[in-house]
C-alpha cells in the first residue's frame, strides 16, 4: 500500500521593517524569501533551511501558521 502523504507545514512571513541600514546578509535574506516590499505576505513549506533564515531576519518579518 502506498504510505499517505504527510502535509507539509506552511508558513506565511510578512515584511513588517525595512532592512534599510541593515547588512547586505539581512538584505540578501530577505531577498532570498522572496521579499520586494513592505507589508508583502509570501508562503514558504516549513524546512530547517527556512527555519535558519527566518532566525537571521526574525527581527524584520512577522511569521505565522498558514492553511
Amino acid at each position: 500500500m502506498a504510505k499517505a502523504k504527510e502535509k507539509q507545514k506552511i508558513l506565511l512571513i510578512t515584511l513588517v521593517k525595512s532592512p534599510i541600514g541593515y547588512s547586505q546578509r539581512h538584505k540578501g535574506t530577505i531577498r532570498a524569501l522572496g521579499l520586494r516590499r513592505m507589508h508583502q505576505t509570501v508562503q514558504h513549506v516549513d524546512s530547517p533551511t527556512l527555519q535558519g533564515m527566518l532566525a537571521k531576519v526574525d527581527h524584520l518579518v512577522h511569521i505565522e501558521p498558514g492553511n
